[in-house]
């Protein structure tokens, strides 16, 4: 059976990283998969992706943000992650909607009502079916994303000049869908170095690849 894993977490937390490490160790294993991230994903989303970064934009109202991340989002399943999905393949996504619960719900305020809404039409409350949370101190993950070499090659975009609160707060948002899901999440230490992050990363996917097709 193919499996829809997303890897969630901080800007800085090494996420991304660690996806695509995983991807290369199922290429190595000849195992079908997909790899992919949100917003974007899409030709449509990466047009929504560059109007949700853009610096020009930094007072954007969060319900505003969660309209985008969801139309991105709505386009990214039907274009990308159900086709792979439905020819076999894993999909490993550089975040999904635990990202807005995380960033519009605990770090703007949007309620959480209102992003259950948005989802039930966009996705039809669509969970995956594992996902590693990428867990780092706000300070930490802030640093690494304001980082002078993203700096200098322009990858410090509207998010990553958030405020430490803000950073603190999706933290937050993150650690309790944790919590509301533990038979979903695993939660990863990402303050390790690398190497030492990359075990716990292997276990914690170890029993998806050993489940009969």
């Amino acid at each position: 059976m193919a499996l829809f894993i997303t890897f969630e977490g901080l800007d800085g937390s090494g996420k991304s990283t660690h996806l695509a490490r995983i991807a290369r160790h199922l290429a190595e294993r000849g195992i079908p998969h997909a790899v992919t991230h949100e917003p974007g994903g899409t030709d449509l989303g990466g047009a929504l992706r560059g109007l949700f970064l853009d610096r020009r934009f930094a007072g954007m109202d969060g319900t505003v943000e969660l309209l985008l991340v969801f139309a991105s989002r709505r386009q990214h399943l039907l274009e990308v992650i159900d086709p792979a999905l439905a020819a076999g393949r894993h999909v490993l996504c550089d975040r999904f909607t635990d990202s807005t619960f995380a960033y519009q719900g605990g770090g703007r305020g949007v309620p959480r009502a209102a992003i259950e809404a948005v989802d039930r039409l966009a996705t039809g409350g669509r969970r995956p079916d594992r996902t590693l949370l990428f867990d780092l101190p706000a300070e930490a993950a802030r640093r690494r994303g304001r980082s002078g070499a993203r700096r200098r090659n322009g990858g410090v975009d509207r998010l990553d000049a958030e405020s430490l609160d803000f950073y603190e707060r999706v933290r937050g948002g993150f650690l309790e869908l944790a919590r509301a899901d533990p038979e979903r999440f695993r939660v990863i230490d990402s303050h390790h170095p690398p190497a030492v992050t990359a075990v716990a990363v292997d276990a914690a996917l170890e029993d998806l690849w050993e489940r009969p097709a």
